[in-house]
C-alpha cells in the first residue's frame, strides 16, 4: 500500500487551487448560474487550465503536461468539490485526458495539457466503467446518431465520439463546432456540471485511436470514478465543517445548539462517516496513481461508499441550518445539487456494488 498521506506538493496545489475558487468563483457567482443571466466563469477555467497549468496534470512532461499522478488531481478534485467550483477538470483533463492517452493520441492531448483546448468523451455521464458502450454510425468519417445527457459539452472544443467500427468500437474527433453538429443543452438539478443533449448529423470525423477504444473509454471512467470519490468529499468536508461551524454559533434558549446532544450524535456520525469516506478516496486516488493491481477494486469500493456520503453531509448540512439552510440565497442547496448529482455519474453506488462483488469473485444473492 502507498502512503496515503499528503505531501507537502499536494498541500501546496492545495493551496493554490482554494485560493484561485475563494477569490474567482465565491457562492453569489455560482448562484447566478441559476438565474436567466448567469454570470460568465470560464475565466476561472482558463485560469486553472493555463495560468495554473493543472489541465495537463495527467499528461506525460514530454507531452507538455505536469507528469503528474492521480493523487495531485485528486486534490485538485476535491477543492472542485469544496467550492462546487464549474469547471470542466473533471470531463476534459481527466476522462477525456485518459481515454486519449490510452488511444495513442498525441496532438489533441498537446492541446488538452496547454490549456488551449478543452474536451469531452460524448457518453451519458451516468454511463458505469462496465457498461457496454454503443458506437454512433459513422459512414466516411462523417458521424450520425444522437447522444444524451453528455456533460462538459458546454465548455469543449472537441468531443470524443464512440463509433461502431467494422472491427469494433472506434473513437473519432469531432469539432463542436462543426457543421452537422448540435448541441442542445438540458435543464440540469446541478447547473455547475450542465448536460446536452448532441445530435450529429454526418458530422466530419476523425479516427484517434490506434488501440482498442473500448478499453481505453471503461479505463478513463473509471479513472472518472475514481476522482470523483475526491470531489465527494470535499462537498462532505465542506458540508460538515459549514455545518459545525454554525452549530457552536447558533444559539437557541441561550445556547449554543451544538450544546444539545442530538445535535452531538449527528454531527458525531457524520465525522465518521466523512473519515471513512477520506480514507476510501484517497485510497481510490492512489491505486490508480500507482496502477495497482487493486485499483479497480478501490474504485467501487470508493465510489460506493463516498457517493451516499456526500449526499447525507449535504442533507444535514441543510437541516441543522434550520430555516437558512432552505433559502436561495444560502449555498448548502448547491451542495446538496453537486452531491445527488454526483450520486448518479459513472453509475449509481449500487452498480459499483455489483462491480465489487464481480471483482473479488462474490455470488450473487
Amino acid at each position: 500500500m502507498g502512503d496515503l498521506l499528503y505531501s507537502d506538493t499536494e498541500e501546496a496545489l492545495r493551496d493554490s487551487v482554494r485560493r484561485l475558487f475563494a477569490g474567482r468563483c465565491p457562492p453569489e457567482a455560482i448562484l447566478s448560474l441559476y438565474d436567466s443571466a448567469p454570470q460568465d466563469l470560464s475565466g476561472v477555467w482558463r485560469t486553472l487550465a493555463a495560468d495554473l497549468g493543472l489541465a495537463g496534470l495527467l499528461v506525460p512532461e514530454d507531452l507538455g503536461g505536469a507528469g503528474a499522478t492521480a493523487r495531485e488531481a485528486a486534490v485538485v478534485m476535491e477543492e472542485i468539490g469544496r467550492a462546487v467550483a464549474p469547471v470542466p477538470f473533471l470531463t476534459s483533463s481527466v476522462v477525456a485526458t485518459v481515454v486519449l492517452l490510452k488511444s495513442g493520441d498525441t496532438g489533441t492531448v498537446q492541446g488538452l495539457a496547454a490549456g488551449s483546448l478543452t474536451a469531452a468523451l460524448a457518453v451519458p455521464l451516468s454511463t458505469a466503467p462496465d457498461d457496454t458502450i454503443t458506437g454512433l454510425d459513422a459512414d466516411a468519417n462523417a458521424v450520425t446518431g444522437r447522444i444524451t445527457s453528455v456533460a462538459g459539452v458546454d465548455a469543449a472544443d472537441v468531443l470524443l465520439v464512440p463509433v461502431a467500427g467494422t472491427d469494433g468500437l472506434e473513437l473519432h474527433a469531432v469539432a463542436r463546432d462543426a457543421a452537422g453538429v448540435e448541441v442542445s443543452p438540458i435543464v440540469s438539478l446541478d447547473m455547475t456540471r450542465p448536460l446536452a443533449n448532441v445530435e450529429f448529423s454526418g458530422a466530419a470525423s476523425s479516427r484517434v485511436d490506434s488501440a482498442g477504444a473500448a478499453t481505453a473509454i471503461a479505463a478513463a471512467l473509471e479513472t472518472g470514478a475514481a476522482l470523483l470519490a475526491s470531489e465527494q468529499l470535499g462537498v462532505a468536508q465542506w458540508c460538515f465543517e459549514t455545518t459545525l461551524a454554525y452549530a457552536k454559533d447558533r444559539k437557541q434558549f441561550g445556547r449554543a445548539i451544538g450544546s444539545y446532544q442530538a445535535i452531538k450524535h449527528r454531527l458525531a456520525d457524520l465525522w465518521v462517516e466523512l473519515n471513512s469516506a477520506a480514507a476510501a478516496a484517497r485510497y481510490a486516488a492512489d491505486t490508480c496513481a500507482r496502477q495497482d493491481v487493486d485499483a479497480s477494486i478501490a474504485a467501487a469500493v470508493a465510489q460506493a461508499y463516498c457517493s451516499g456520503a456526500a449526499v447525507h453531509a449535504a442533507e444535514e448540512c441543510v437541516q441543522l441550518h434550520g430555516g437558512l439552510g432552505m433559502t436561495w440565497e444560502y449555498p448548502a442547496h448547491l451542495y446538496l445539487k453537486r452531491a445527488k448529482s454526483d450520486q448518479l455519474a459513472f453509475g449509481t453506488a449500487y452498480r459499483h456494488r455489483v462491480r465489487l462483488a464481480a471483482l473479488v469473485d462474490l455470488p450473487a444473492s
